[in-house]
């Protein structure tokens, strides 16, 4: 054998074919008989050939062959959310199936906690970025890459003009939801939220008018197609348990309900891991989960640390969610028209949830 490194040209010599078709051959598309392509593999693999150099293909398509995703948040907090991991999960096995990677890009922040654009943003080579937990008011991010002409897909987000949209029904679970909790007599409910916006804060909401943020504005809408307004919204500046364990130290706070007939006797939270914080900050209270005040999540994530409990919630299909972000660029890369795609949530009844004591 030569001590040369085989070449596409040395194995379409052996294999009796032209270059072309063994490039064909290689790329898996285009017309070429299942025995040509298969007499092409046979004589790669005698001569030692890996395939073509993909940094070549990639210059020749005009596309580097990466998928950015835009986090929009630190990605530690992201990695400690499981939702976060397992749409990331479903995204990233949908696109290496499709031979593409993934390019993680974090949301940043100045001192003063303004939004800024990630370097990345600017300057990374990617197909197709998805911004994977919506598009914000006056998004730098969107303006960057809309400078750049990179396509886009939106994940739980408002429309964004010619970019496919993946959501869920979000507002028609939290209104089943709270169908559910009204029937067993709950009245008076509190809601420990999603952030507002890309500004996060904590603390009691004053105004419902401006939330920036859709999965936190469809939640509050589906309460209000229940026919339910909450006694009391406390926003959180993120999904995780200390953050639902301190908000529940607050809103059920005996100071706050001086008057225990007045407490809340339901407190539904916007994320699984809000309401275990929730759970947790309501029995160091000394209040009993269900007994005393009944707790509901969304998500459906999986929490055996939260031992014989089981959440009441709604469940999304994250996994499932990350696959149609994927399959979304799938069809950008092929030139289809933008489409939107909501995916259905199902409401799953747990031990958290009982009548109000009083009823």
């Amino acid at each position: 054998m030569s001590a040369h490194r085989p070449t596409l040209a040395s194995v379409a010599e052996v294999a009796g074919v032209s270059i072309s078709t063994a490039s064909l051959a290689f790329a898996a598309s285009g017309p070429i008989a299942e025995k040509t392509r298969a007499r092409v593999m046979a004589a790669a693999e005698e001569l030692g050939y890996r395939g073509p150099n993909p940094l070549g293909r990639q210059l020749r398509s005009g596309r580097s062959g990466i998928v950015g995703v835009v986090i929009g948040d630190k990605l530690r907090r992201s990695f400690r959310d499981p939702v976060s991991v397992q749409v990331l999960d479903g995204l990233a096995s949908t696109l290496g199936s499709l031979g593409l990677g993934v390019l993680l890009i974090p949301g940043t922040s100045d001192e003063e906690g303004l939004q800024t654009v990630d370097p990345l943003i600017e300057t990374a080579a990617m197909d197709v970025a998805i911004l994977i937990w919506g598009v914000h008011a006056n998004d730098k991010s969107v303006e960057a890459l809309e400078r750049r002409g990179v396509p886009m897909v939106v994940g739980e987000g408002r429309p964004l003009e010619g970019a496919p949209l993946v959501g869920i029904d979000d507002r028609g679970g939290t209104a089943e939801l709270t169908r559910y909790l009204t029937d067993l007599g709950h009245e008076r409910i509190a809601v420990v939220s999603l952030p507002f916006s890309a500004d996060r804060r904590s603390g009691e909401a004053t105004s419902l008018d401006d939330i920036e943020w859709t999965p936190t504005r469809n939640r509050l809408a589906g309460m209000h197609d229940a026919g339910l307004d909450p006694v009391l919204v406390w926003e959180t500046e993120a999904s995780l348990v200390e953050h639902g364990h301190a908000a529940a130290m607050e809103v059920l706070s005996p100071e706050r309900w001086p008057d225990v007939s007045q407490r809340p006797t339901a407190l539904v939270a916007q994320s699984d891991l809000l309401a275990a914080g929730a759970i947790l900050g309501a029995r160091e209270l000394g209040l009993r989960v269900p007994e005393d005040v009944s707790i509901a999540g969304f998500d459906g994530l999986d929490l055996p640390w939260l031992g014989a409990d089981v959440l009441t919630t709604v469940r999304q299909p994250l996994a499932d969610k990350g696959a149609a972000l994927g399959h979304a660029v799938e069809g950008i890369l092929a030139g289809d028209e933008p489409t939107v795609t909501i995916l259905d949530v199902e409401l799953v009844v747990g031990t958290t949830t009982a009548p109000p004591a009083q009823s």
